[in-house]
């Protein structure tokens, strides 16, 4: 029987290895954490992260071919193939801060690896990783190996959260990248009949390490770079006139550039834009491309005006002050179907406006009220490390409560924003919060998905991105 063995059960490692143990019952999967409370969630009714899909998967295997366990070296010791899914964080200190990947927890689980194997081993590279991060790998496997052979293989994730478990089953593409060397080769087709159990081989691609490596980030890049562009564009049509959602679904027609990730908003988040973005700037300037470099950071900076220019919004419509009025912050994850919330514009925004003195009541379905205080006191970066590294008292932030209820958030607010695109908020009764709420009674949607003409009937001031102007706001323009 093939063993696989899982380091890291977060939000790849765990999904990817339920549906490899699902759709491979004649594989036995582990997957290991030094996460105590971690591993005990994934052996409980309630999973430690929120995935459409994903609790039935789980369920269907666990304890039958699908393990969780903290016991990481004996896991590993007996694993044919392992998968590396750990943290790379942005680096905070040293050379290439604030750019460049920290693979500190990456070779640690390399020496780990080399120091407890008895037998050859495939090693896969599951987390995002900046390029040439395999051969580093190769290097610490190799001169620690006690005469055990490894392949270093790299199959980098495709995964949308919300749609992770549709994603695993139907994927685009299964991306390896290998040593294109004999025994490189062997490790790739290895690796291949794992993923040919439901994957149609024509969708199994192959490549050189670096080629897989690589275009992981450029993938990401290539749709965090649609994002900034569409938004870009919204600033344009609010000076116009023009209507940012007639604009980008005219664009998408063209079938050379087509409809997907062309919706305006406040901005984009999640664990890897940013973060790959980041790492591929840094990669260019230490290949001596600053032209390329800059290019790229283009796209952060963009993303950073968008959410600033959302702020500047808010408090100019509101008199210029939001300095002790309350605001009703409607979603903090970074999208909908998903309790993440790393990098998501919310925390920009909520920091922003409390920037300027607001109270604000926050709801997100989600979202737990210690991760969002966590989220609000914690300095940018620190979000990839280790819990133990990060703030313990999120109590700091006295201007922020959390809410359980949309109609709780809204009752006695100044202005609303709407921040995540929960299906649940376009069904509100915006009559029964408008009646409860301050006035005037603002709505700034980011995110584009409440009817702005109904909402000016009822009285709502309403702002969208993108989307031509209230008079009212014309007379009181945004200064960036």
């Amino acid at each position: 029987m093939v063993k696989i063995c899982c380091i890291g059960a977060g939000y790849v490692g765990g999904p990817t290895m339920a549906v490899i143990a699902l759709k491979c019952p004649s594989i036995e999967v582990a997957v290991v954490d030094i996460s105590v409370p971690r591993i005990n969630a994934w052996n409980s009714d309630q999973l430690p992260i929120y995935e459409p899909g994903l609790d039935d998967v789980v369920k269907q295997c666990r304890g039958k071919n699908l393990f969780f366990s903290t016991d990481v070296e004996k896991h590993v010791r007996e694993a044919d193939i392992v998968f590396v899914s750990v943290n790379t964080p942005t680096k905070t200190r040293g050379l290439g801060a604030g750019k460049a990947a920290d693979l500190t927890y990456w070779e640690s689980a390399a020496r780990m690896i080399a120091d407890v194997s008895k037998s050859d081993k495939i090693v896969v590279e599951k987390s995002t990783v900046p390029v040439k991060t395999a051969e580093a790998i190769e290097k610490i496997l190799t001169h620690n190996s006690k005469g055990i052979k490894f392949q270093i293989l790299s199959n980098p994730e495709f995964l949308a959260e919300g749609t992770a478990i549709q994603d695993l089953f139907n994927p685009d593409r299964v991306l390896i990248g290998g040593r294109e060397t004999p025994e490189g080769n062997k490790a790739v087709q290895a690796l291949k009949d794992v993923y040919a159990h439901w994957v149609p081989e024509d969708r199994i691609l192959t490549t050189n390490l670096w080629s897989a490596e690589l275009s992981k980030l450029a993938a990401n890049a290539f749709l965090a770079q649609r994002i900034s562009s569409v938004n870009a564009m919204s600033a344009l049509c609010e000076a116009t006139g023009a209507d940012v959602t007639q604009v980008s679904y005219a664009v998408g027609k063209d079938t050379r550039i087509g409809p997907k990730f062309l919706n305006a908003s406040v901005g984009f988040g999640g664990s890897c834009f940013q973060k790959d973005i980041l790492n591929l700037v840094y990669i260019c300037e230490c290949n001596g491309l600053p032209e390329v470099a800059e290019y790229w950071r283009q796209v952060i900076k963009i993303n950073d005006y968008q959410k600033n220019r959302f702020v500047n919004r808010v408090v100019s419509s509101m008199f210029n002050t939001v300095s002790n009025k309350k605001i009703a912050i409607l979603g903090f994850a970074f999208k909908k179907d998903t309790g993440d919330t790393r990098e998501t514009p919310a925390i920009d925004v909520c920091k922003g406006l409390l920037g300027d003195k607001a109270r604000l009541s926050i709801y997100d379905p989600q979202v737990t009220e210690d991760q969002i205080q966590r989220d609000l006191t914690m300095n940018k970066f620190d979000w990839d490390h280790p819990l133990h590294l990060q703030p313990t008292s999120p109590t700091t932030v006295k201007q922020v409560t959390c809410v359980w209820d949309a109609y709780e958030a809204t009752k006695d607010a100044h202005g609303i924003c709407i921040l995540t695109e929960w299906d649940e908020f376009k069904t509100l009764d915006f009559k029964r919060i408008y009646d409860n709420m301050q006035k005037p009674a603002f709505v700034f949607d980011g995110r584009n998905i409440v009817n702005a003409d109904q909402l000016r009937e009822i009285g709502f001031i309403v702002y969208s991105i993108g989307k031509p102007l209230d008079a009212w706001l014309k007379d009181m323009p945004a200064v960036a």
